[in-house]
C-alpha cells in the first residue's frame, strides 16, 4: 500500500448560513468555471449550521476578505491511500474511512495528529496540518509506501531515515465522548461528467445557494425536526463528487449521475452536541482524535463508512442496512457491560 501527499496547499473556511451571499460569486465560479481558474481543489458542504470550504491556495484568491468569511490559520495538506500506482483520484478508489482506521487514522492520533476527512465518490482524502507533515511521515512508514507529489510527478521519501529513533507510542483507548444523532434522511454518494455542469448549472445553483435541502420537501413538523439539511459537492482534480438525500437525489435528470446498479442509500451518524474542532480552537482548547473515536469502532465491526469532516461538525455515512449495528458499535460501552 501506499500514500501519497499531494501536491495540495489548503485552507478551511466557514460561512454562516445567513452570509453565503458574501461568497457566492466564488462558489459559483470555482463550480461552474474551473477552467476560468487555477484551483484544482476546491469542497463545498452545507450543513443546518454553516457552510465549509476547503479550497487550495488558488481558490481561496477568488473570496474577497470578508468577517463574514472565517478561514482557518493553518494550512492543510492532503493525503490519500493507494493500492499503488497513480495518484489521481480516478487511481485511489474510495475505501472509506474505517478501511484506513487501524493503519492510517488511530496512529496519526496517538502521536496528536489530527485529521480533517473528505470522502467523495472518488477517494478519501486525509487532511492534515503541514506542520504535522514531519510527524505523519514518521509514524507511517512502517506501513506504508510514503510518496510526495512533487510539479505533477510522485516521488519516494526515505522512509528509513525519517523513521530512525522514532517512539511508537501505547494505543490509546479513545471512548466516545459527543453526543450521536441520526437523522431520518436517506444519502446517496454519487458523481457526474464536469462536462455537463452547465447543463445542471441552475439547479445545483438553487440546491448550493437557496434551497433547504430536504426540509423543502419534507412534510410534517416532526419529519422536519428529524431531517437535516445536508449537502455536499466537491470538484477536484477534474473529478466531481456529490453527497446529497434521496429527495435531492430525484431533482437531477435521470442517467445524469453516476450511481450504483444496487442504487445503495447511506445513513449518517452526526458527531457533536456542540461545534467541534475549529470551534473549539477559538477557545484556544483543541481536541485530537474525534475522527478515529468513530472510525475504529466501526472497523472493528466491519461496517464500511464515508466521513465528512465540516468546520463546525462530524457527519460517518454507512450503507442504510448497517446503521442500526454502527450505533450499537458507537454507543456500547465495554464498562457497562461487566
Amino acid at each position: 500500500m501506499e500514500l501519497h501527499i499531494l501536491d495540495h496547499r489548503l485552507k478551511i473556511a466557514s460561512v454562516p448560513r445567513d452570509n453565503l451571499h458574501a461568497c457566492t460569486h466564488g462558489v459559483f465560479k470555482l463550480a461552474f468555471l474551473a477552467e476560468k481558474t487555477r484551483c484544482k481543489f476546491f469542497s463545498f458542504t452545507q450543513t443546518p449550521e454553516d457552510y465549509t470550504l476547503i479550497v487550495d491556495e488558488e481558490g481561496l484568491k477568488e473570496f474577497p476578505a470578508s468577517e463574514r468569511l472565517t478561514v482557518a490559520d493553518a494550512t492543510w495538506a492532503a493525503l490519500n491511500v493507494a493500492s499503488g500506482g497513480g495518484h489521481s483520484p480516478a487511481a485511489a478508489s474510495a475505501v472509506g474511512v474505517t478501511k484506513i482506521a487501524k493503519s492510517v487514522i488511530a496512529p496519526l492520533a496517538d502521536h496528536n495528529v489530527s485529521v480533517f476527512m473528505l470522502s467523495t465518490y472518488q477517494t478519501d482524502f486525509i487532511l492534515v496540518r503541514e506542520r504535522d507533515l514531519p510527524t505523519v511521515v514518521r509514524t507511517l512508514s512502517a506501513e506504508f509506501a510514503i510518496f510526495r507529489e512533487i510539479d505533477g510527478e510522485m516521488e519516494a521519501i526515505d522512509n528509513a531515515a525519517v523513521s530512525n529513533g522514532f517512539v511508537k507510542p501505547q494505543n490509546n483507548r479513545r471512548p466516545i465522548i459527543h453526543p450521536l444523532a441520526c437523522p431520518l434522511n436517506r444519502f446517496c454518494i454519487t458523481s457526474l461528467d464536469p462536462a455537463t455542469l452547465p447543463s445542471v448549472a441552475t439547479l445545483l445553483m438553487d440546491i448550493m445557494f437557496y434551497s433547504d435541502g430536504s426540509k423543502d420537501t419534507v412534510s410534517t413538523a416532526e419529519d422536519n425536526s428529524q431531517h437535516i439539511s445536508f449537502f455536499s459537492f466537491s470538484l477536484i482534480e477534474g473529478y466531481a463528487s456529490l453527497v446529497m438525500d434521496v429527495q435531492t437525489l430525484h431533482r437531477f435528470p435521470n442517467n445524469l449521475l453516476f450511481t450504483s446498479s444496487s442504487n445503495e442509500m447511506w445513513k449518517m451518524v452526526r458527531i457533536g452536541g456542540q461545534p467541534l474542532g475549529f470551534g473549539q480552537l477559538l477557545t484556544k482548547f483543541y481536541e485530537c482524535g474525534i475522527v478515529a473515536q468513530i472510525s475504529e469502532p466501526l472497523a472493528s465491526g466491519d461496517v464500511l463508512a464515508y466521513y465528512i469532516s465540516t468546520y463546525k461538525f462530524d457527519h460517518a455515512l454507512v450503507p442504510e442496512e448497517e446503521i442500526d449495528n454502527a450505533v450499537s458499535l458507537l454507543t456500547f460501552r465495554p464498562e457497562l457491560s461487566r
